[in-house]
């Protein structure tokens, strides 16, 4: 009875100091002005300690104005696919999975339209966050949001070479399974026909029934 009160202890005071730890970095990340061209506030999904990690591109630009990622229509699009497919909702899914991005502010508009693709140094410059998020939580699973956050994990490839499958990556010393999605925009057809949707219901059982999303589930019930 001892060791289990021990334990339990120990997991508690682990616990608290990683959210600590992990809220001294989201104040650094919210004050983060690397990147000129950028255009801020800072876009974060709060600091959850999770062992499931969300990775998007960049907010659009609502997100900054709503202050949460996924704010919009992309954001309803995604948290229905989880709902539908994973069993959680909008509201258990930002409170117990931590949401990052390669980019966290909004790249501006290019011409012509549309969003602007950050640049690599821009990537760059906030690949740091990514690093110190991964080394701090160590996810057992990461789930990447479009082509640009797939990309940052596994070498460029069509998505149908991705999507629906579960790869085992190695990023700043810690190991995780990585599950790719594609991107939940309305201006991309590829969710929504063959084979792209038979893949994206592939994936969100791979999501569904990994032991880290069933924990969180369970966690957030």
């Amino acid at each position: 009875m001892y060791g289990n009160e021990n334990g339990s202890h120990l997991v508690r005071m682990n616990l608290k100091k990683s959210e600590t730890l992990l809220a001294l970095h989201r104040e650094a990340l919210l004050a983060c002005n690397r990147c000129p061209e950028m255009h801020k506030p800072v876009v974060s999904g709060g600091a959850v300690v999770s062992r499931v990690m969300l990775v998007g591109q960049a907010p659009g630009n609502r997100e900054p104005v709503l202050g949460r990622p996924f704010a919009w229509t992309a954001g309803k699009t995604l948290f229905r696919w989880f709902e539908e497919e994973c069993g959680m909702s909008e509201a258990q899914f930002r409170a117990r999975i931590y949401m990052a991005a390669v980019c966290r502010c909004f790249p501006g508009k290019k011409e012509g339209g549309g969003d602007r693709v950050p640049t690599a140094v821009e990537i760059s410059n906030c690949s740091e966050w990514m690093e110190k998020e991964i080394r701090l939580l160590k996810p057992e699973l990461v789930i990447a949001v479009g082509k640009l956050a797939i990309s940052q994990f596994v070498p460029v490839a069509p998505l149908e070479e991705l999507v629906g499958k579960m790869f085992r990556v190695e990023r700043f010393g810690v190991e995780f399974d990585l599950v790719p999605l594609p991107h939940p925009s309305g201006a991309s057809p590829w969710p929504r026909m063959e084979p792209g949707r038979s893949l994206l219901k592939e994936a969100l059982g791979i999501i569904g029934g990994h032991s880290a999303f069933e924990q969180v589930r369970i966690q957030s019930s």
